[in-house]
């Protein structure tokens, strides 16, 4: 299995160095920066914050990361994802990520209802076409976890672990909440798109400032 630690903290350096072309990661949208190996999102007004991380993907992949809350959420809305296997990456705001699939995770009080979201936390998936086309195609209502959304628990980071196969499709987002990752939610990308394979990930924010840090597989 090939494992993408999520090493954002090239990525993450002083604002002047965004302005050069980074080989292997680009902040491409919203204020980032690196403090005590930790890459901070700072903006919290961002919709579209984005870092692009430079990764060749196919096969079995694991990601293993930590997010941790700054604040923003205050106005009832905000959310983190990541987009896997992408074929490109644009430098600048853009609400997708060439063909890729995001996981995302927000927090909405007030969502459309034509979208089907339920208010509250929810986990989304979207099949991202372009750069400017993203599409809705798997929802899950999250609310039993809301109750954990109390500031002590927030000021922590939380670890997420991802497993995905580019050859089968299969993607599983293990319960942070169960420390022996016996708990999973899974999905299977359209097999039309099969095998995923890609050379970008992204991380993104929308309306929060948030931090990250890789971590290691807890099974190593």
């Amino acid at each position: 299995m090939k494992r993408l630690v999520l090493c954002l903290l090239a990525a993450a350096a002083a604002s002047p160095a965004f302005a050069q072309k980074l080989p292997d990661y680009r902040a491409a949208s919203g204020k980032w920066a690196n403090q005590g190996g930790r890459a901070y999102q700072n903006d919290p007004a961002a919709r579209l914050a984005k870092a692009n991380i430079r990764a060749p993907q196919s096969g079995s992949m694991l990601y293993a990361f930590n997010v941790r809350y700054e604040s923003g959420g205050e106005d009832g809305h905000g959310g983190f994802g990541l987009h896997i296997f992408a074929d490109s990456a644009v430098d600048g705001p853009s609400w997708g990520c060439g063909n890729s699939y995001l996981l995302w995770l927000n927090y909405d009080e007030k969502p459309l209802k034509s979208t089907g979201i339920a208010p509250g936390l929810t986990g989304q998936v979207y099949r991202s076409y372009s750069h400017t086309r993203m599409e809705l195609v798997h929802n899950i209502d999250l609310n039993q976890y809301a109750g954990l959304l109390t500031a002590e628990n927030l000021a922590e980071p939380v670890s997420f672990r991802i497993w995905a196969n580019g050859d089968t499709g299969e993607v599983r987002i293990y319960d942070p909440t169960d420390p022996y990752y016996a708990t999973y939610y899974v999905f299977t990308a359209d097999k039309k798109t099969l095998p995923l394979k890609g050379n970008w990930a992204a991380v993104r924010t929308n309306g929060l400032r948030m931090s990250f840090a890789p971590e290691e597989d807890p099974e190593e």
